[in-house]
């Protein structure tokens, strides 16, 4: 169902409490309880959130040091999985233990490795730069949707939703619509692009601003705008956007809107997805009531987004083996889907197991 050799986001780096903290934190992916904390050294740790003996979370436990105690029966782990105490015993079985997934803190994002240990590759992160970068400013955002990640995954690779979910937001004209993307394949496996993906660019010529690039500045005049973006296993965009007075130079920082957003998708179960999201100005284009309006513009898209997506679920979940119809307009989403179910299955040949049908059903 899920690519596991790969990195997902947990959580944003100020979700994870300091070392010093007594409190926990603790998420979903790809249906297993994962536990975050931070060793007195300041080192990440990534514990299964399970106790090996009766599976209470170890999130209901507390700290001790660099250790984690479950909060049932008391039995202390070390950030290495090893369980070091039991009360009551004088040794401790081997096989007490929890796993522990290999993590990774990069430009505020906290990643985990979900498959084998042996294959985590830090040079597999995805270059999210502006969540962290002195040139770029942004206020981060977390969304939970009761859908199947896939979903949010089509919307995002298929951007002519802008012109009628986002029409008042986002979009502002039908014409986003009309405009033809461009659709390359990341080759990844390379070491200037190590991670495989889809890349999407659209052009949309002499339109209106729309209301959420007013924020920026009032234009008299029509826009050039653009979308370029990657689209990489498992789910992330990594998008430069932006808009300039029509036939202008859009490196002016005087006359356009420059963006960069970095967005990805992590299954929490079969059902329902964690959204990571920021969209980034220049620091020196725009103040903080900027970066304020971008992030409130953002949760209002959003919202759009996820009451049409939960809709759409609903529907799906009546008939989920009903075909699609397929439309020129699904041809990123539809490489995108090909590319994943093609790495699934390689994963699970190597693993040899069966490769199941991808959950929900897509327009080939």
């Amino acid at each position: 169902m899920w690519l596991r050799n790969c990195w997902y986001v947990i959580a944003w780096g100020h979700e994870v409490p300091a070392a010093e903290s007594p409190q926990l934190f603790t998420r979903t992916v790809l249906g297993e309880p994962v536990l975050v904390y931070r060793t007195l050294g300041g080192d990440l740790v990534a514990m299964e959130d399970r106790c090996c003996h009766r599976h209470a979370p170890l999130s209901e436990g507390r700290r001790e040091g660099d250790s984690v105690r479950c909060g049932y029966h008391g039995l202390k782990f070390e950030p290495s999985g090893r369980c070091s105490e039991i009360p009551g015993f004088d040794t401790v079985p081997v096989k007490a233990c929890v796993r522990i997934y290999p993590v990774a803190q990069k430009n505020n994002w906290i990643f985990v490795w979900m498959g084998d240990p042996v294959q985590a590759d830090v040079a597999l992160l995805p270059d999210n730069f502006s969540c962290e970068s002195p040139d770029w400013q942004h206020k981060p955002g977390y969304m939970h949707y009761d859908t199947p990640y896939l979903l949010i995954c089509d919307n995002l690779l298929d951007f002519s939703h802008l012109s009628y979910v986002h029409e008042k937001s986002l979009g502002g004209t039908t014409r986003i619509a009309q405009a033809k993307p461009e659709i390359t394949t990341v080759p990844g496996a390379t070491a200037e692009w190590p991670q495989m993906g889809i890349r999407v660019s659209r052009r949309v010529a002499d339109v209106p601003a729309p209301p959420f690039y007013q924020r920026f500045r009032q234009f008299d005049t029509n826009l050039d705008r653009w979308f370029d973006y990657e689209f990489l296993l498992p789910a992330t965009l990594l998008m430069h956007s932006g808009g300039c007075p029509t036939g202008g130079q859009s490196d002016d920082p005087a006359t356009s809107v420059r963006l960069h957003s970095c967005q990805t998708l992590t299954p929490e179960t079969a059902t329902s997805t964690h959204y990571f999201f920021q969209q980034s100005h220049p620091v020196n284009e725009g103040d903080n009531s900027v970066t304020e309006s971008i992030y409130n513009s953002l949760i209002d898209a959003f919202n759009e987004d996820r009451d049409m997506i939960t809709a759409q679920f609903r529907n799906i979940a009546f008939d989920p083996e009903r075909p699609m119809m397929p439309l020129g307009m699904d041809a990123a989403l539809t490489r995108f889907r090909r590319l994943l179910e093609g790495r699934i299955t390689a994963e699970r040949h190597a693993m040899n197991q069966p490769h199941p049908s991808l959950s929900t059903p897509v327009a080939s």
